[in-house]
C-alpha cells in the first residue's frame, strides 16, 4: 500500500477491485438479465473470474501494458467485465459513447491511438468498421459483444498462468494513466481527459469515508442505468464494487421502472432530468384521472415537510399528521415506482434545485446533489448524508481544494483532478490557473464550504441594458413543467430575455387528457392556443423567481426537441447551446423583430 499523509491507499485500481471481490467471495455482487428480464446473480467469486478470464484472453492476444483498448456500448454487466479486465492486463481503457458517430469514433480512436475496440451490436460494428478500413486509422480491429466477444476472448487466454496476469495487475502505479475518457462535449471536438490510477484510488477512499450511510447500508445496491461513457457511472461502479454494494445492469431505460421494481434499490443514481421526468409523469397521470388537485396538495405536505426538517423545531404535530396522510395517499404511489425501498439518492450533471429536493425527501428519498466535471473525476462535492443542504452541491469531498475568483469562477486542485487534456497541451494549460483547475462554472460557497452553482461562465447572458443573467437558473425552472422536454434562454445583447422551449412529446398525451383535450401530434400543439397559454403560465411562475430584467418576456415553442439523437444534446443530456443558436438563429431573430 502506498501512504499519503498518513492514509494507505490501494496501489492500484485493480488492488481495489481483488480486494473487494476477495472480501466479497460468496456474496452477490452484481446482477444482469435474461432474455425475460430476471435476475440473474453474480459473486464476487464469479465476478473475478470472468474478469480474470476475459483478461487472460486480452494478454493472448497480445494487448500490451499502457495499450489504449476500446469499448463502446449501454450500461451492461459486459462492460464492466471489459473495464475491469483491461485494466487487469495494465492496458488503458477508452470508452466511446454507444451514440457516437462515426466521426466521433474516428476522432476518438485516432487520438487515443485504439487499435482494438469492442462495441455493442452490429450496427456499432458497422460504424467502427468503416473507421477501421480507413489505412490511416489507427484501429485494426472490432469485437461485437452481441457475438459472443467476451467468450471467444475467454478462451483464447485458457492457457495464460495466473502468475502471468497476476504480475500484470500489479504493473499500474499511481502516476499511470488509468483512463481516457473524452468529454461529451457542448462545443468542439470531445478532449481526452487523462486520468490516474491515484485519482482513483484516492477518490474511492474518500467516497468510502464522506458517504458511509449511503455505501455500506444494509442491503446497499443500485439500479445501474447511466452510461458508463460518462465519468460519473464509472466512478460510482468502482465506488461500489469497492463496498460490495450490488450492481444491477439496466441497458434499456424503457425497461428502467419495472426492473426497479424487481431489485428494489437503496440508492437511486439519475441525472435531474430523470427526478423532473418522474415528478412530472406522476402529475400527468394523476391529472388524466382526475386527481391533480390531491397531488399537488401531496406534493405540497412533502416539500413542506422536508422543509420543515431543516428548521430547529422540526415539523409540526400538524404538519406531520398531514405529511402521512399524502403519503398513504399519494407518494407511496410515486416511492414504489423508484423500487419502493431507495433511501437515498445521488443527482449530478446539472442542478436538481431545492424544490424537487425537498420533494423527494418528503417522498422518503434523500437526494445528496453533487458537482463535478469529468476533469474532477466526475466528482469534487457531494451532500453528506448526515448534513444534506438542500439547494447546494455540498461540501468538497477529501483530497479537494476550492476557491472563488473574482469574477465567481470555481477554481479546484487536488489529488483527483486530471493529468491533462490527451495530446492537448495547448488547452491543458487554457484550463489551468497557477496550478488551479478552471471548471468554468460560476457559484458561491459558504464559510462551511458548500457550494452552490450559479450558471456556466462562457454562458452568461448580457442583456443590451448590461444585466448579467445566468440562463440555467430559468431553464431549470421552465423545464419543471410537465408539458416541457427542453427550453433554451437566450438575450445576449438584446433588450430583454426570450427562450425557446421544446415539449415533452412522451408526456404530450396524458397532459392532454388530463386538460379534458383531443390528442394531438407536438406539431399541433405547438401552435395550439390552449398548448401556448398554459406554457405562457409556466413561464410566468418561473419569471417570480427572477428580477424584471431577468425574466422571459417572450418564447416560441417549437415542434421539435432538441435530443441526442439530432446532436442537440450530449450524452450527459447537456444542451449544446451554439448548435442550437446556430441552428435556430432565425427564430431567436424572430422573437426581437420590431424591438
Amino acid at each position: 500500500m502506498a501512504t499519503t499523509a498518513g492514509t494507505e491507499y490501494a496501489p492500484n485500481i485493480n488492488a481495489i477491485v481483488t480486494g473487494a471481490w476477495q472480501t466479497y467471495a460468496d456474496r452477490v455482487v452484481l446482477r444482469h438479465t435474461d432474455d425475460n428480464d430476471a435476475w440473474i446473480d453474480v459473486t464476487g467469486r464469479e465476478a473475478q473470474a470472468r474478469v480474470d478470464a476475459v483478461a487472460k484472453g486480452l494478454i493472448a492476444h497480445g494487448v500490451k501494458p499502457g495499450q489504449s483498448v476500446g469499448i463502446m456500448s449501454r450500461t451492461r454487466y459486459e462492460w464492466t467485465v471489459l473495464d475491469f479486465a483491461i485494466w487487469a492486463v495494465g492496458a488503458v481503457p477508452v470508452p466511446l459513447y454507444d451514440t457516437s458517430s462515426k466521426a466521433q469514433i474516428d476522432w476518438i480512436t485516432s487520438d487515443a491511438d485504439v487499435s482494438i475496440v469492442f462495441v455493442e451490436t452490429a450496427e456499432h460494428a458497422a460504424l467502427a468498421g468503416k473507421v477501421a478500413k480507413d489505412k490511416e486509422s489507427p484501429l485494426k480491429e472490432v469485437l461485437v459483444i452481441d457475438d459472443g466477444a467476451l467468450d471467444a476472448m475467454a478462451a483464447k487466454g485458457a492457457k495464460i498462468a495466473d502468475t502471468d496476469l497476476d504480475h500484470r495487475k500489479s504493473l499500474a502505479k499511481h502516476s499511470d494513466v488509468a483512463t481516457i475518457m473524452y468529454t461529451s462535449g457542448t462545443t468542439g471536438r470531445p478532449k481526452g481527459v487523462r486520468l490516474s490510477h491515484f485519482a482513483y484510488v484516492r477518490h474511492v477512499a474518500g467516497l468510502q469515508e464522506s458517504a458511509k450511510e449511503v455505501l455500506y447500508q444494509e442491503g446497499a445496491g443500485t439500479v445501474l442505468f447511466l452510461t458508463l461513457a460518462h465519468s460519473l457511472a464509472r466512478l460510482v461502479q468502482l465506488v461500489l464494487v469497492s463496498t460490495g454494494a450490488v450492481i444491477g445492469y439496466c441497458p434499456d431505460t424503457t425497461k428502467l421502472v419495472p426492473l426497479m421494481g424487481t431489485f428494489h434499490p437503496t440508492l437511486i443514481l439519475a441525472v435531474p432530468r430523470v427526478f423532473e421526468k418522474v415528478y412530472n409523469s406522476a402529475e400527468t397521470k394523476a391529472a388524466a384521472g382526475g386527481k391533480v388537485k390531491i397531488f399537488r396538495w401531496a406534493a405540497k405536505q412533502a416539500i413542506e415537510f422536508s422543509e420543515a426538517l431543516d428548521t430547529p423545531s422540526g415539523p409540526s404535530a400538524g404538519l406531520k399528521f398531514k405529511h402521512k396522510i399524502a403519503h398513504k395517499l399519494v407518494l407511496h404511489k410515486i416511492y414504489d415506482v423508484l423500487g419502493g425501498n431507495g433511501t437515498w439518492a445521488v443527482s449530478g450533471s446539472a442542478p436538481l434545485g431545492a424544490r424537487l429536493g425537498h420533494f423527494y425527501r418528503g417522498l422518503g428519498l434523500t437526494v445528496l446533489e453533487g458537482y463535478g466535471l469529468t476533469e474532477t473525476n466526475a466528482a469534487s462535492h457531494l451532500n453528506r448524508p448526515g448534513s444534506p443542504r438542500i439547494g447546494t452541491v455540498g461540501q468538497p469531498l477529501p483530497g479537494i481544494e476550492v476557491k472563488i475568483a473574482d469574477d465567481g469562477e470555481i477554481l479546484m486542485r487536488g489529488d483527483t483532478l486530471f493529468d491533462g487534456y490527451h495530446h492537448n497541451p495547448d488547452a491543458t494549460a487554457e484550463a489551468m490557473d497557477g496550478g488551479w483547475f478552471r471548471t468554468g462554472d460560476v457559484g458561491h460557497q459558504d464559510p462551511e464550504g458548500y457550494l452552490t452553482i450559479t450558471g456556466r461562465k462562457k454562458e452568461l447572458i448580457v442583456t443590451a441594458g448590461g444585466k448579467n443573467v445566468a440562463p440555467a437558473v430559468l431553464e431549470d425552472r421552465i423545464r419543471a413543467y410537465p408539458l416541457v422536454s427542453q427550453c433554451l434562454v437566450v438575450g445576449d445583447n438584446k433588450p430583454y430575455i426570450a427562450a425557446l422551449v421544446t415539449l415533452d412529446a412522451e408526456a404530450l398525451p396524458g397532459w392532454l387528457k388530463g386538460k379534458g383535450k383531443e390528442p394531438m401530434t407536438v406539431e399541433e400543439a405547438a401552435k395550439d392556443p390552449f398548448v401556448l397559454e398554459s406554457i405562457d403560465r409556466a413561464i410566468t411562475r418561473a419569471n417570480k423567481s427572477v428580477s424584471r430584467a431577468e425574466s422571459v418576456r417572450k418564447f416560441e415553442v417549437l415542434d421539435t426537441d432538441f435530443t441526442i439523437a439530432n446532436d442537440y444534446l450530449t450524452p450527459s443530456m447537456k444542451l449544446k447551446r451554439s448548435e442550437v443558436m446556430a441552428d435556430f438563429a432565425d427564430r431567436i431573430e424572430a422573437l426581437y423583430a420590431g424591438e
